[in-house]
């Protein structure tokens, strides 16, 4: 079902709650809210809008830090009251410098990370590494070498794979795939293509497979 924003459910300080979400790894990332015209914004311009109750005013989420949130979709709830904003962070959600908002546990044991999480972790440490080039790292060195020896890892590696799994050994098969996971990522960082539209080819196959 396909609503408008007139049919969303404000409250009576003309505000809905807008829970950010990384597209990507399905990290909540922070709880803000909007009113019609932020919301409005967000649609319009394809990135985060929100109001800020303190100021009692509009902000744009990364105007001044540059840690914009490009909008993939965005979800309400049955009672129309309650938004989910799924993005893509162009760098941490949090004013401290963290990737989330909730970084702390209340109750219970700290939940350890998403299996999918390291992989988006993973890529933007291979992208601050290309962007810095940080001295005796191998990540660095991958880069300076260039696309010719990039590929040629990632083919090695492939190889270990092959030869891991044609030896029934499971964990050398991990380590060995974790490794072309790495170098693949790094193949990806190159070409310029995020790890997440690779993931939206391959969800777009499952709903082409599942009509």
């Amino acid at each position: 079902m396909s609503i408008t924003i007139e049919e969303i459910r404000f409250d009576e300080q003309g505000l809905v709650p807008a829970i950010i979400q990384d597209a990507a790894t399905y990290e909540v990332l922070t709880l803000a809210y909007m009113n019609k015209e932020s919301l409005q914004r967000t649609i319009d311009s394809g990135e985060t809008w929100l109001f800020s109750r303190s100021r009692q005013e509009l902000w744009h989420k990364g105007e001044t830090s540059g840690n914009t949130q490009k909008v993939v979709n965005i979800k309400y709830d049955c009672d129309q009251d309650a938004l989910v904003v799924l993005v893509k962070p162009q760098g941490p959600a949090c004013h401290l410098g963290t990737t989330s908002c909730f970084e702390y546990s209340l109750y219970g044991e700290q939940t350890e990370m998403l299996p999918y999480t390291i992989l988006h972790k993973l890529e933007e440490v291979i992208a601050d590494r290309e962007q810095t080039r940080p001295e005796g790292a191998y990540t660095t060195y991958l880069f300076e070498k260039g696309v010719d020896k990039i590929l040629k890892k990632v083919g090695e590696e492939a190889a270990e794979v092959i030869i891991a799994a044609k030896n029934r050994d499971q964990d050398e098969l991990q380590w060995e795939a974790a490794d072309l996971l790495y170098h693949l990522l790094v193949l990806l960082r190159e070409q310029k293509v995020e790890l997440a539209d690779v993931l939206g080819v391959l969800a777009k196959r499952h709903e082409e497979k599942r009509k």
